[in-house]
C-alpha cells in the first residue's frame, strides 16, 4: 500500500518524482523519499508526508535525469526515517523502492547476517536490496540477473524499482502482486503505482504482470520473466482526465468526490442504458451470458467497502435473479477450502483491482470451473486481467482513502446486472424491468438535489462531534448501508461506531444505548418502516439521540427523532444509492469539526495491495 513513481529521460527527475508522489500520497503518507542518480547515487528521506521530504531537500543537489521516489504505509517497522524508502545495500551497489510484503524475510535476514551484513532499518525491503546485492557480488552477474536471482528466492508480493549505481541510466523493475504500470514517451519512461503520475506526461502505458522484470533506459525497453523468457510489452492508451486528480475547488478531496456522486454514477450506467429506458446493456459480460444464465449460485468476494456493496449486492441478486447468494470477506475465503464448482458465478469486487485479497481468492478459485467476473474502476487492473469477464464503474479517480463514490458505482454495476439477470431469466417482469430502469436513472438527479440540504447535516454533525461512539441500524437493504455508514465514520473521524440490523439491537448493542449515544436510524417510508419506528421508539425510552434518515415528506418521524435527513422517495432496490451520501456528508463534517485529516486518516490507505 506504498506509491511508486520513477523516471529516466532527459528531464530533471526531481520534479517529476515529486509531483508524481504528491498524486500517490493517497497510497501511502507516513514516509516519503526520493534516490536521483547523477555521477552517484543521492538519497534524501524522512518521516512524515511528502511536503516533509520537499522541505528536507531545499537546497541539495537535486540534478538527475534518473531517480525513483516512493511514499509508504508502514508493514515492517514504525515510520521512521530509518524505515523510510528509498533502501541502499549495505555496500551501497543498490537502491531499491518496494511496494508489497517480502514474508520470508526474517529467514532471508538470517542468511545475510551470516554473511556479514548489517542492517539500518526493521524494514523487509532492506532485505530484499542486500540480497540483491549479495547475488551481485558472490556471483559476479550483471544487475538484471542479480534481480532475477534474488526474486526467485522471494516469497510475497512485491512492486520494485531498483537502481545499480554502476550501471547509470538504467532502472530495473519488478512486479508479483503489486501494481507497476510504465508510461512510454518520447526517449522517456515513467514508472509508478498506478497512472496517476503518468497521465500529465503520457496517455501511452504498459502493465507489467506477476513475476515480470522490465529493464528500462531512455532509449530502451526489454522485459523477462524470471525464467529469462523475452516477453512482449503491449501499449495501451489510458483515458485519465489530470483536472480529476485536483481538489477543484472543494476543501477536500472527500469533499469532491461526495458531490461528484451524481456525475459518477451517470457515468457509470452511461451507455449502458437505452435512450428509452427499457434495456439494459452490459457488454464486458456478453461473452459469458449462456454462463450466467445456468448459474446455480453466486458467490461475491470483496474486502471493505467493496464487501458493503456485495451485500447490497445480495438482496438485488436474490430478489431479482432468484439465485442463491453468498458473500464472502475475501480475507477469510482464500484461506478456507470452499466448495466451488463449474455452475457457480465468482463476482471479486474491488475499487483499484488490485486488493491483494482479492486477488488471490480470485485465484484460488480459478481451477474450479466456476465464471469469474469483476467489477472494478481501473482499466488494466490485475482483477480485469484475471478474471474471464466483467464490468467497469466507470467512477473516475477516487484520491480520498475513504470511499464514497466507488461505493456507490458498484452498487450501480450490481443493480444494472441483477436487473439485467432477473429480466434474461423471466424471474424479473418486464414491466418491473422497466421500472426499475427508470429509477435508476433518476437517481443522480436526486443526488443533486439531497446534496441541497448539507447546512442541516452540517448542524447535526456539530451536534454529534464529541461523541465517543456511534450506533447505525438498517433493515434489509439499507443494513449494508448502516454497516458502511459506521465504517465511514470510524475511518476518518475516529469514533467507535457500529452497524446492525435494526431487529439485532435489543440483543446487545441496545446496552451501549444511553443519552450521549447518537444513533443513526434509516426509515425510509418502505415496507419495515413501522417495524424500524419501533425500534426508534427503542433508542428514546433509554434518551439515546436519534437521527434518522427518512423519507421527504414525512412528518411523522420529526415527533420521534431528535434530527431528521430526507431522502427522496425511490424505488427500495435503490434506496442504497441515496440513504449513503448523507452519512457520507455526516462523517465528513464530524470530521472536520474534529480537527481529522480527512483525505489520509490515520492507519489507512486507499490500494489495500498487502495482506
Amino acid at each position: 500500500m506504498c506509491g511508486i513513481v520513477a523516471y529516466v529521460g532527459g528531464r530533471t527527475a526531481y520534479s517529476i518524482l515529486v509531483k508524481g508522489l504528491q498524486r500517490l500520497e493517497y497510497r501511502g503518507y507516513d514516509s516519503a523519499g526520493v534516490a536521483l542518480f547523477n555521477g552517484g547515487v543521492n538519497v534524501y528521506k524522512c518521516q512524515g508526508k511528502v511536503k516533509d521530504l520537499q522541505a528536507l531537500v531545499r537546497g541539495k543537489e537535486i540534478a538527475g535525469s534518473v531517480g525513483m521516489g516512493h511514499t509508504r504505509w508502514a508493514t515492517h517497522g514504525a515510520p521512521s526515517d530509518a524505515n523510510a524508502h528509498p533502501h541502499r545495500s549495505m555496500n551501497g551497489k543498490f537502491y531499491v523502492v518496494h511496494n508489497g510484503i517480502i514474508e520470508n524475510y526474517t529467514h532471508l535476514r538470517k542468511e545475510l547476517v551470516n554473511r556479514g551484513y548489517t542492517f539500518q532499518s526493521e524494514t523487509d525491503t532492506e532485505v530484499l536490496v542486500n540480497l540483491i546485492e549479495n547475488i551481485y557480488l558472490e556471483q559476479k552477474v550483471d544487475a538484471e540477473l542479480a534481480v532475477r536471482l534474488a526474486l526467485t528466492k522471494v516469497v510475497g508480493a512485491y512492486g520494485l524499482v531498483i537502481i545499480c549505481e554502476s550501471e547509470p541510466g538504467k532502472l530495473i523493475a519488478a512486479r508479483k502482486g503489486s501494481p507497476l504500470v510504465v508510461g512510454v514517451g518520447e526517449r522517456e519512461y515513467f514508472l509508478a503505482s498506478d497512472a496517476t503520475p503518468i497521465v500529465e506526461y503520457t496517455d501511452r502505458v504498459m502493465y507489467l504482470n506477476d513475476e515480470e522484470v522490465a529493464v528500462v533506459t531512455a532509449d530502451s525497453f526489454d522485459l523477462k520473466n524470471l525464467h529469462n523468457d523475452v516477453k512482449t510489452p503491449e501499449i495501451t492508451r489510458i483515458k485519465l482526465n489530470i483536472n480529476n486528480i485536483d481538489k477543484g475547488g472543494y476543501e477536500h478531496f472527500m469533499l469532491k468526490e461526495i458531490h461528484e456522486q451524481a456525475s459518477s454514477v451517470t457515468d457509470t450506467f452511461r451507455g449502458r442504458i437505452a435512450m428509452d429506458e427499457s434495456k439494459i446493456f452490459l457488454g464486458g459480460i456478453l461473452d459469458v451470458t449462456p454462463k450466467l444464465m445456468s448459474a446455480k449460485r453466486i458467490i461475491i468476494i470483496a474486502c471493505g467497502t467493496s464487501w458493503h456493496a456485495a451485500l447490497v449486492g445480495e438482496y438485488l441478486f436474490e430478489e431479482y435473479v432468484r439465485i442463491p447468494v453468498e458473500v464472502e470477506y475475501a480475507s477469510e475465503f482464500r484461506y478456507r477450502n470452499p466448495i466451488v464448482d463449474k455452475d457457480d458465478l465468482v463476482l471479486a469486487i474491488s475499487q483499484s483491482g488490485e486488493t491483494a485479497d482479492t486477488l488471490a481468492a480470485v485465484r484460488m478459485v480459478k481451477n474450479s470451473g466456476a465464471t469469474i467476473l469483476g467489477i472494478c474502476n481501473v482499466a488494466g487492473s490485475s482483477l480485469s486481467r484475471e478474471t474471464h469477464a466483467g464490468v467497469y464503474t466507470h467512477a473516475g479517480i477516487e484520491i480520498g482513502v475513504a470511499s464514497t463514490k466507488a461505493f456507490t458505482s458498484q452498487i450501480t454495476v450490481l443493480a444494472m446486472m441483477a436487473f439485467l439477470l432477473g429480466y434474461k431469466r423471466q424471474t424479473l417482469p418486464a414491466a418491473d424491468y422497466k421500472e426499475l430502469i427508470h429509477g435508476l436513472t433518476r437517481i443522480p438527479q436526486q443526488i443533486t438535489d439531497m446534496l441541497a440540504d448539507e447546512e442541516n447535516i452540517k448542524k447535526i454533525a456539530a451536534a454529534c462531534k464529541d461523541s465517543t461512539q456511534a450506533l447505525y441500524l438498517g433493515r434489509g437493504i439499507l443494513f449494508p448501508v448502516a454497516l458502511e455508514g459506521a465504517l465511514k465514520l470510524k475511518e476518518i473521524s475516529y469514533i467507535h461506531a457500529e452497524g446492525y440490523p435494526a431487529a439485532e439491537m435489543k440483543h446487545g448493542p441496545i446496552a451501549l444505548v444511553d443519552e450521549t449515544m447518537p444513533v443513526c436510524v434509516l426509515a425510509l417510508s418502505d415496507k419495515l418502516y413501522e417495524k424500524t419506528v419501533s425500534n426508534i421508539q427503542e433508542v428514546k425510552a433509554r434518551q439515546g439521540k436519534v437521527i434518522a434518515v427518512a423519507t421527504k415528506g414525512n412528518k411523522d418521524i420529526r415527533r420521534l427523532a431528535d434530527h431528521v435527513i430526507e431522502v427522496p422517495e425511490c424505488h427500495e432496490a435503490l434506496s442504497p444509492l441515496l440513504t449513503i451520501v448523507p452519512l457520507q456528508l455526516l462523517s465528513y463534517y464530524i470530521a472536520v469539526l474534529r480537527g481529522c485529516n480527512v483525505d489520509q486518516p490515520r492507519n489507512l490507505a486507499k490500494s489495500v495491495t498487502v495482506e
